[in-house]
């Protein structure tokens, strides 16, 4: 059996979902599909996800809900029409957002959670009533009759291990599955979001759940990239990467993979396999376990950069003979619920990078008083509008002067490194980097490295 998963891109219109179903069909062992919501159909164009967020807003603010609603309604009408299916689906789907709506509450995460997710729930209806049509034994999958059973966290929910239990049972069914993305119930019934494009996640829940011979991840480049070809033209093409290296890239912001997809796969070592939609006949890109991978040829397997961080710099004189300061610096994170990205040190520093979403300013206040009045720190300063950059490759482990390289290109690139930081593992070094600087890091590395 194998998980197959579809991007926005490869279900824009009539189009892309009819190559999604000809790729679904030209393999029975592609039994659960999961599908994203409508994505672009050109550079100008919405998403759907971003229709529904501005629906939702619209709902708050009492603005032109009927437009807001039509303006979405019409992007699957649209899809239907040129599927040649009924109106019978457009009325589900028309029917189904109203009932959305008629649901607001005064808890507005909750409320967007609710509209968010019938993109994909409304997708997955669409494809399915489509395969049905040309006479295939496909089903539309509730993902609550389902059990994806999700924590109460609105546009950030994990999965709750007993899940697994319940969605292992889809492995006996004889069907297509077709399975939304993105989102699933909390055990009260509440509908919770992943994070933005959680549909990743789904599938490899799922693909864990049924104990899937490989979770094929289809979206709109024929590999995966050393760097983003957005800032790279025709950039380095990478046949295989491990959990670890591209857990490492995604996190610094590489987009073609969500950060939290490979931890379900992980722990059965299931491969992933990376895919174009648009050119299915192309191997892709292979993620496997770190045990399998053959040795590297390249000391570098990837570069990535992310912006949106901010760096506490704590000093305070003999901090290293203060037993137990550094576990009182992040239990005053504890208490304001914010968890850190990196705590690179010194003899008597500590600076604690904290992605800057999840450090509003009344929270920071508090912790810097803290630091200063509680903890006794000497100083205590805060660096915003930050970055980090990873250099990320198996291969550095046998490679002498990998870091001496990196370093000279952001030398020869006049980039001022704020701070460098590797894991243990070494299978990755961290740059912090001023925001402005992200791009031209990555530019100066790919450079250095693969050119």
């Amino acid at each position: 059996m194998k998980v197959i998963k579809f991007g926005g891109s490869s279900l824009a219109d009539a189009k892309q979902i009819k190559k999604v179903c000809s790729i679904v069909l030209s393999d029975r062992q592609r039994r659960i599909v999961v599908v994203s919501a409508p994505g672009k159909r050109d550079g100008n164009d919405t998403k759907v996800t971003d229709l529904l967020i501005s629906l939702a807003q619209t709902c708050r603010d009492n603005g032109d809900v009927d437009a807001a609603l039509d303006a979405v309604v019409e992007r699957y009408s649209s899809i239907a029409k040129d599927l040649h299916l009924g109106k019978e689906i457009v009325n589900t789907i028309k029917n189904d957002l109203k009932g959305r709506i008629s649901k607001q509450t005064d808890n507005y995460n909750m409320f967007e959670d609710l509209l968010k997710a019938s993109g994909e729930d409304n997708s997955a209806k669409l494809v399915a009533c489509y395969l049905q049509s040309i006479g295939e034994n496909a089903e539309y999958v509730d993902p609550k009759e389902a059990g994806m059973i999700l924590s109460n966290e609105f546009g950030n929910a994990q999965v709750l291990p007993h899940s697994y239990e319940l969605l292992a049972k889809l492995a006996e069914r004889d069907t297509i599955m077709i399975f939304p993305g993105f989102f699933g119930y909390s055990e009260d019934g509440d509908v919770v979001t992943f994070s933005r494009g959680g549909s990743d996640v789904t599938g490899g829940i799922l693909a864990a759940a049924v104990n899937a011979d490989v979770y094929e991840n289809f979206t709109d480049v024929d590999f995966v990239y050393a760097a983003n070809p957005k800032l790279i033209e025709n950039p380095f093409p990478i046949p295989l990467f491990t959990y670890e290296e591209m857990r490492e890239l995604s996190y610094a912001g590489f987009s073609v993979l969500h950060e939290e997809a490979l931890a379900p796969v992980y722990k059965k070592g299931i491969p992933v396999n990376i895919r174009n939609t648009n050119n299915p006949d192309a191997p892709g890109t292979f993620i496997v376990p770190d045990k399998t991978a053959p040795k590297p040829t390249l000391p570098v397997a990837g570069i990535a950069a992310d912006t949106g961080f901010m760096t506490i710099h704590v000093y305070k004189y003999m901090m290293n003979r203060l037993i137990g300061y550094g576990r009182k610096l992040l239990s005053v994170l504890e208490e304001e619920g914010i968890s850190f990205e990196h705590m690179p040190s010194g003899i008597d520093s500590i600076s604690l990078i904290i992605r800057e979403k999840n450090c509003p300013p009344e929270k920071l206040d508090r912790i810097v008083k803290k630091y200063k009045e509680e903890l006794a720190a000497d100083s205590v300063s805060v660096d915003k509008d930050q970055a980090i950059v990873m250099l990320v490759g198996r291969g550095m482990t046998k490679n002498v002067g990998v870091s001496t390289r990196a370093t000279a290109a952001f030398a020869k690139a006049n980039i001022n490194i704020r701070m460098i930081n590797q894991g243990s593992s070494e299978v990755s070094i961290m740059f912090g980097v001023e925001a402005k600087d992200a791009k031209p890091s990555v530019i100066a590395l790919y450079n250095e490295f693969f050119n």
